[in-house]
């Protein structure tokens, strides 16, 4: 049976559970049943072999067969149940009991790998739907053994059909599939620099990819290297938190002969499966804008007692949206240069691009990133590209191992209009990556020189400074009645009048009373102060103030006065510049700014210009400058696009008026 065939042979067994499944559901049946068939064929040759040497070493009070089972299957894996496909087709009455005793005997990570699709619960309802049989009958017809269907070959078979199926249930599908297209262009772009080195004979890399999903991306990996050199050999490693992915990937990877220790379960922040390990390339594709809440005490334990020890010491992005937290995971990972380094590409939105100001966790970290000359390129890809998205993303290649001509600098390729249109729309995807795309992203990438849709910049000029300008506080003071009522309803005044004592106690009424007594005092004071005009000198009023305050017997706090004054100013351009303690001026916080300054640029040169012919009196506040960093993707290949002409304008709005006059004399006859 050829290929297709068997494709299209499983899609119409898939037909068998129109009923008590939807078509979106028929994965869950389905794909774990293709893996069990195929495993069964795999095994067949040694099967009598494990049960004999099984039932030998339990014979002999063996407890862990494992080792000598696999070195009689001479794989990673062994089943020692004595049901086979062919043998439940013999048993209609006790099918469902015996393929559960099935799955039982398979070694210990295989049978992990299969209990993650969760098969038991729809193994009852397919045998309370006089369904689990047909099935298994069917499948036990299909001929997936390895003389007919080699590991690579079946492996295709596989991820065609998660395509399928996931295409089948586009709500669902961009969760824990990226297009085969995209994959392959991130695997062009970082196997590109490499080709005279993977072309080496018995060759052996090791690829990591931390949000693995159905392992799309590991297959295609391992798919590409092949076709380079037949006689290399990619070990592949991946994690994901998703029990079905999890399942379709481990299995996958089991068929195609990888170590199925190498795909692990769980959360990668929170559990970090390959602690330590150091990886030649790595991919990924995260969930975008997911907050990562859920593992928020884990990570922050991390970054707090480990700092750069640990994988996220550069810093901590906003909790709504964990990607950059991905990336500093995988740079955690990279071989050293000296051990040959490694190469990682990482499908973002537009969010890691610029999100938030210097100083925040997002500019931190692509500071950190940007200032180790990590960053090689990044190519901007188009919308409508991805299953459950429209919106456009951007494939960042980071390493630590750049070639010599690229070393402080960054490449940024826009690839937006590089697609061609869908003959049928999968959910939100509607475009796609042809080869010749492709080949055109590739050959940009490294022909590395500026063009239409290229941009080459160094290091620092993504970076910036954010100074803060201030600008001198000006007030003048008055006792007017304005001012006075202003007093009487600030915060500080109006407590005078409260305590914090038990409300119906003795002590409160008489603090309460003495509060009003100095409220009334205070006005009194100030309704002493005569003056013509506001006072446009600070220094010259609170003498004054306190003048007013000791003729009449006044004692205040120190925070107190200041609130007084607060009360009693208001701004003044014309008025004296107010100066602190030691004689400098006092910045006014409602007239302080933020300018970016370019990092190549002195900030003097740049307030003379931007500035200082706007406002003569400001300075830079030197303590409060941050660093930061951001790539705003579309101003470096922003073109302008000059306004149609008024003539053209005037003569489409004539004709408008025209249309719209012929469709109101329709409507009143």
């Amino acid at each position: 049976m050829t290929s297709a065939k068997l494709v299209g042979f499983i899609w119409q067994v898939a037909n068998l559970l129109r009923g008590p499944y939807r078509p979106p559901q028929y994965k869950d049946v389905m794909l774990p049943m293709t893996v069990l068939r195929r495993l069964d064929c795999v095994l067949e040759p040694t099967k009598q072999k494990v049960l004999a040497k099984n039932k030998e070493m339990k014979s002999r009070g063996i407890k862990n067969p494992d080792l000598v089972l696999r070195r009689i299957t001479k794989l990673r894996f062994y089943n020692t149940s004595r049901f086979t496909f062919a043998k439940l087709k013999g048993d209609p009455n006790g099918i469902a009991a015996n393929l559960r005793n099935y799955i039982k005997g398979f070694s210990p990570h295989a049978r992990d790998i299969i209990e993650h699709f969760e098969f038991d619960r729809h193994i009852a309802k397919l045998d309370e739907n006089n369904l689990l049989y047909k099935v298994v009958s069917a499948f036990a017809e299909m001929d997936m053994h390895p003389n007919s269907l080699p590991n690579f070959q079946m492996g295709h078979i596989f991820e065609d059909l998660v395509r399928r199926f996931n295409e089948a249930s586009n709500e669902e599908a961009g969760d824990h599939f990226t297009p085969r297209e995209v994959i392959r262009l991130m695997v062009d772009l970082l196997f590109a620099p490499d080709g005279g080195t993977l072309t080496t004979k018995s060759i052996i890399r090791t690829l990591y990819d931390p949000a693995c999903g159905t392992g799309g991306m590991l297959s295609v990996a391992d798919e590409h290297l092949r076709e380079l050199n037949p006689d290399a050999t990619l070990k592949v490693f991946g994690q994901d938190y998703n029990n079905q992915s999890y399942a379709i990937c481990g299995s996958d990877m089991m068929i195609k002969g990888q170590d199925i220790k190498s795909i692990a379960f769980g959360d990668s922040f929170t559990k970090d499966s390959f602690s330590g390990a150091k990886f030649d390339y790595m991919l990924a594709n995260p969930p975008f804008g997911v907050e990562w809440k859920p593992q928020r005490s884990a990570v922050e334990r991390e970054h707090n007692e480990e700092g750069f020890g640990g994988r996220f010491g550069a810093g901590l992005p906003r909790i709504s949206d964990g990607s950059l937290l991905f990336l500093q995971h995988m740079i955690s990972k990279m071989k050293p240069p000296k051990d040959g380094g490694t190469r990682l590409a990482i499908v973002f939105n537009g969010s890691p691009l610029f999100t938030g100001g210097a100083g925040a966790g997002e500019s931190e970290i692509r500071k950190w990133i940007i200032e180790h000359d990590r960053l090689e390129a990044i190519v901007a890809l188009p919308d409508q590209l991805f299953y459950n998205t429209g919106i456009h993303t951007y494939l960042w290649i980071v390493t630590n191992r750049k070639e010599r001509r690229r070393r402080g600098m960054v490449q940024l390729i826009n690839a937006a209009g590089f697609f061609e249109k869908m003959g049928k729309s999968l959910g939100n995807k509607r475009n796609r990556i042809g080869e010749a795309q492709r080949e055109e992203i590739v050959k940009l990438h490294g022909k590395f020189a500026r063009g239409k849709h290229v941009r080459l910049f160094r290091n620092e000029e993504f970076g910036y400074r954010r100074i803060t300008v201030e600008r001198p506080l000006q007030l003048n003071f008055a006792a007017d009645e304005v001012r006075l009522a202003r007093l009487r309803e600030s915060a500080a005044f109006c407590k005078l009048a409260e305590s914090k004592k038990r409300q119906d106690s003795k002590a409160a009424a008489a603090e309460i009373a003495a509060g009003k007594k100095l409220q009334r005092a205070i006005l009194a004071a100030l309704r002493g102060l005569k003056t013509k005009s506001a006072v446009k000198n600070r220094e010259r009023f609170s003498g004054m103030l306190k003048e007013a305050f000791e003729k009449n017997g006044v004692k205040v706090s120190a925070a107190l006065r200041n609130a007084i004054l607060a009360a009693l100013a208001e701004r003044d351009a014309s008025a004296d510049v107010c100066k602190d303690a030691q004689g400098k001026p006092q910045p006014d916080p409602e007239l302080r700014d933020y300018e970016n300054v370019p990092l190549g640029e002195r900030i003097n040169a740049y307030m003379k210009r931007e500035v200082l012919p706007h406002a003569p009196d400001a300075w830079v506040d030197e303590f409060k400058t941050k660093i930061g960093y951001e790539i705003n993707f579309n101003r470096y290949f922003y073109r302008y696009a000059p306004p149609r002409p008024l003539a053209e304008i005037e003569a489409d709005i004539k004709n408008i008026e025209k249309e719209i006059a012929g469709m109101l004399a329709e409507v009143a006859r």
